[in-house]
């Protein structure tokens, strides 16, 4: 091509481009972040209002929430549970974790957990974290993964340390301790 058909184009395209990205929302990812937070996780298996349910078992396997049996391998329960300020479950709420935890283990008791931990109230109010991760529950302490985020954890990625502060198989109360470390950006637009 020679000069004159460069410059036509080039006159042609400019206010493609210029039309295009007027249109366009940008969004700057700033600087990254690193957050620590600090909650506890309040699961209730059993009784009139349990947090978490068993939804589906594999076949010949059964549970029953009133007794003491933990969820066999192949089982799924739904969850929405808690987040809370300290150990007592009277403590202030300050989020939720809701999502899928299915029975993985065959050899030992293991969860592989698919959640949400939605906060609602505080500085990270309507914003998330998301955890696919497994988690081997009779060990005191373990680690999940977080593998993203809503609000003002997007593009979130970090971890949780666990540790068991209280559990009781025969009444269904379990309390986590969760301290996670998150990496993530808050964006501008």
């Amino acid at each position: 091509m020679d000069t004159n058909h460069h410059l036509l184009l080039l006159l042609l395209l400019f206010p493609l481009n210029f039309v295009s990205q007027s249109h366009a929302e940008y969004h700057s990812i700033g600087k990254e972040k690193v957050t620590n937070l600090h909650f506890f996780y309040q699961e209730t298996l059993k009784g009139d209002h349990p947090s978490a349910i068993v939804v589906a078992t594999a076949k010949d396997n059964t549970v029953n929430n009133s007794s003491n049996q933990l969820p066999p391998f192949g089982s799924v329960l739904v969850i929405d549970d808690p987040l809370t300020e300290g150990p007592d479950p009277k403590s202030k709420v300050v989020g939720r974790a809701q999502g899928l935890a299915v029975s993985a283990g065959q050899e030992k008791l293991l969860f592989v957990f698919a959640m949400d931990f939605g906060f609602t109230s505080g500085e990270f109010n309507g914003s998330s974290l998301s955890v696919l991760s497994r988690d081997i529950v009779l060990e005191t302490e373990r680690e999940l993964a977080v593998v993203g985020g809503q609000g003002k954890f997007r593009m979130a990625r970090g971890f949780a340390k666990l540790r068991t502060h209280y559990s009781n198989y025969t009444s269904g109360v379990i309390i986590v301790e969760y301290a996670v470390t998150v990496f993530h950006y808050e964006f501008v637009v």
